[in-house]
C-alpha cells in the first residue's frame, strides 16, 4: 500500500468513528461537534487558498455570513428553507458567497502578499459594517434568532439527525476539495504558490487560476455559514466580525496548511480548547493564544507536520553503529 493510499484509508477511518463515537456520547459532544464540522468547511476554503495557492485571506468572514444572514432572513421574514426547500437555501448560500467572492476577487486578486491580505480585510469589514447598519434586514446589533431547524422527513430540530446531516456536507465538501487539489488545476496553483513567475513563463494565467480558487473557496464559505445558522440558532454581526477569518486562517496554521485533513483537525482542537479552557480559568484566550505562538514557532508545519519533523530528525541523527566506529576512526589516527 502506497503512503498516500495509506493517508486515505486513515481518514476515512477516522471519519467512520466519528460518525460512530459522537452520536453516541453526550449532547453536548453532539452539538460541538456538529459546530466544529460547520466551521471546519470554512477552514477547508481558507485552506485551498492559504495551503494551496499561497493567498493568506483575512476575508473569508464575509462569504460565511452572508450564508448564514441569507439562510437567517428566508427562515424568519419568509418562512422559506423550513422544509424542502432547506436544499434550495444551500445552493442559495454557495452561489451567494461564489458570487461575492467573484466581486471582490476582481479586486483582491491583483494584490500580492500582504496587500492581498490587507485588501481581503477591507472587503470583509465592509460586509461586517453592513450587517451592522442594516437594522430592517440583519437587525443589527442584536443579529436574528432562527425559529427553527429545518423538517422535510428528518426532523432536524434533533441535535443527532442534524449532526448526521452536517457530517454529510461535512464529508462531501472534503472529498470534493480533495479531487480539486490533486487534479491539474490544483497541482497548477501549487505551482502558483512556490513560483507564479515561473508559471507565468511556462503560460498558465495564474490570475484566472487564482481568481477561479477564490471563487471556489467563496461558495464554500456561502455553505458553511448556512449550516452554522442552523447550528448556532442566531446569526449577528459577531458571525462576520475579524475574529471569524482570524480563527479559520489561525486554525489552518495549527492544523497544516496544504494538506486540508490539517484544518479540520485544527477547528477541532480550537473548538475543543475553547470549550474545555472556558470551563477551568477566565483567561482562557491567552492559552489559546500561546498554542498558537509555540505551534508558529516550533511547528511551522503545524501538527501534520509532526512525522514529517521527526522522520527528518531521527534520519539526522547517527545511529549507535556509526558513532563507534568513527571513535575507534578517530583513536587510531596519530596526535
Amino acid at each position: 500500500m502506497t503512503g498516500q493510499k495509506a493517508k486515505i484509508l486513515a481518514v476515512i477511518v477516522a471519519l467512520l468513528a466519528l460518525l460512530y463515537i459522537v452520536p453516541h456520547s453526550g449532547s453536548f459532544v453532539v452539538l460541538l461537534a456538529t459546530r466544529a464540522m460547520a466551521f471546519a468547511i470554512l477552514a477547508m476554503s481558507v485552506d485551498l487558498l492559504l495551503g494551496f495557492t499561497g493567498l493568506s485571506s483575512m476575508g473569508q468572514a464575509a462569504y460565511f455570513g452572508v450564508g448564514a444572514y441569507l439562510t437567517a432572513v428566508l427562515a424568519t421574514k419568509l418562512q422559506f428553507g423550513l422544509g424542502w426547500d432547506f436544499w434550495i437555501v444551500v445552493l442559495l448560500g454557495i452561489l451567494i458567497g461564489s458570487a461575492l467572492a467573484a466581486l471582490f476577487g476582481l479586486f483582491a486578486i491583483r494584490a500580492t502578499g500582504v496587500y492581498f491580505l490587507m485588501i481581503t480585510l477591507a472587503l470583509g469589514q465592509c460586509v461586517w459594517g453592513l450587517a451592522y447598519r442594516w437594522n430592517s434586514l440583519t437587525g443589527g446589533d442584536n443579529g436574528i434568532n432562527m425559529t427553527g431547524r429545518p423538517n422535510f422527513g428528518l426532523d432536524l430540530s434533533d441535535d443527532v439527525t442534524f449532526f448526521y446531516l452536517v457530517f454529510a456536507f461535512f464529508a462531501a465538501s472534503l472529498f470534493m476539495l480533495y479531487v480539486l487539489v490533486r487534479s491539474p488545476f490544483g497541482r497548477s496553483l501549487e505551482g502558483i504558490r512556490e513560483r507564479e513567475l515561473r508559471m507565468q513563463i511556462l503560460g498558465y494565467n495564474t490570475w484566472l487560476h487564482k481568481y477561479i480558487a477564490f471563487i471556489i473557496a467563496g461558495g464554500f464559505g456561502g455553505l458553511s455559514g448556512v449550516l452554522w445558522a442552523h447550528t448556532n440558532g442566531h446569526v449577528s454581526p459577531e458571525t462576520v466580525v475579524l475574529t471569524t477569518s482570524v480563527d479559520s486562517l489561525l486554525m489552518v496554521v495549527l492544523g497544516g496548511a496544504g494538506t486540508l485533513v490539517g484544518a479540520i483537525l485544527g477547528a477541532g482542537i480550537v473548538f475543543g480548547l475553547r470549550e474545555y479552557l472556558s470551563t477551568l480559568v477566565p483567561w482562557w484566550q491567552y492559552v489559546l493564544g500561546g498554542v498558537y505562538v509555540l505551534t508558529i514557532l516550533y511547528l511551522p508545519m503545524g501538527l501534520m507536520g509532526i512525522p514529517a519533523l521527526l522522520r527528518q530528525r531521527f534520519k539526522g541523527r547517527p545511529t549507535e553503529a556509526s558513532a563507534k566506529i568513527a571513535t575507534k576512526e578517530l583513536a587510531s589516527k596519530p596526535s
